[in-house]
């Protein structure tokens, strides 16, 4: 939150003079994005703004040469690729690779400010909170262990 502040206050706006909230719902890291999806979607509810999801391959969809495909890195040496035959998919960079030429956004920066203008463009017609986009299931485990025992009074 403090950087967001810091962000507004480089541009010299306030939270009230914004529209809505874009953010980019992933793929990526599990826990990074279901802090930034929850963070957006609560400023948006208390500043009565719409909050805008956009996927990591529509911004960087938005970025790339022609004939390729959306890249976005992943932990194990492997990659998310939005294929058009199968959607999202978690694969080893090798087998990603074999699908046809890769684009990796090279700029942080470039990518944010691609979900910026995406969620600028969408915002008018969104009428969807943005939600996670998981494309394999979690690491972490429900615990195994016996809840305990609830006590009225």
């Amino acid at each position: 939150m403090p950087l967001l502040h810091d962000v507004l206050a480089d541009a010299e706006i306030d939270w009230k003079d914004l529209d809505a909230i874009g953010v980019g719902v992933g793929p990526g890291n599990f826990t990074g994005i279901r802090i930034s999806v929850s963070a957006a979607r609560g400023l948006a509810l208390g500043l009565g703004v719409p909050a805008v999801g956009v996927s990591g391959f529509d911004a960087i969809g938005a970025l790339m040469p022609e004939g390729r495909l959306a890249a976005i890195p992943a932990p194990r040496d492997q990659v998310y690729l939005d294929l058009p035959e199968a959607g999202p998919q978690l694969m080893p960079l090798a087998q990603a690779q074999q699908k046809g030429p890769l684009y990796f956004c090279p700029d942080p920066r470039a990518q944010v400010q691609s979900v910026a203008r995406i969620a600028a463009l969408r915002f008018p017609e969104t009428r969807v909170a943005p939600a996670p986009l998981y494309v394999r299931a979690a690491d972490a485990a429900p615990s195994r262990d016996t809840p305990p025992v609830l006590l009225d009074g």
